[in-house]
C-alpha cells in the first residue's frame, strides 16, 4: 500500500499579507472598487493581481509596477499598514 502524500501550505509571511492589504487600500483610495477594472486599466491579468491583493510573494519589479499604478512611490506604499511588526 502506498504512502499518501500530504501536502502542506506556507504560512504566508505577516508582511507580506500586510503589503497585499495596504494595495488594496490605496487601490480603494484611488477610485476603484473593482480589482478587474483597475487590473485592466493597468495591464493586469485579473488572476496576476487579485494574487497580490492576496498576499501571494511577488517580485520586486512588479511591486514597482503596481506603486506606480496607484501613484504613489515606494515610500508611500510602505508608510502605513505595518504598525507594530518590529514588536514581535
Amino acid at each position: 500500500m502506498k504512502k499518501k502524500l500530504t501536502v502542506t501550505k506556507k504560512q504566508k509571511p505577516t508582511e507580506v499579507l500586510l503589503l497585499g492589504k495596504r494595495i488594496k487600500q490605496l487601490r480603494q483610495n484611488k477610485g476603484y472598487s473593482s480589482q478587474e477594472t483597475f487590473a485592466y486599466d493597468n495591464d493586469y491579468t485579473l488572476s496576476y493581481y487579485s494574487r497580490i491583493e492576496r498576499g501571494e510573494d511577488i517580485r520586486f519589479t512588479s511591486l514597482v509596477k503596481v506603486s506606480k499604478a496607484l501613484g504613489v512611490d515606494l515610500e508611500m506604499l510602505f508608510s502605513e499598514g505595518f504598525e507594530g511588526l518590529n514588536d514581535k
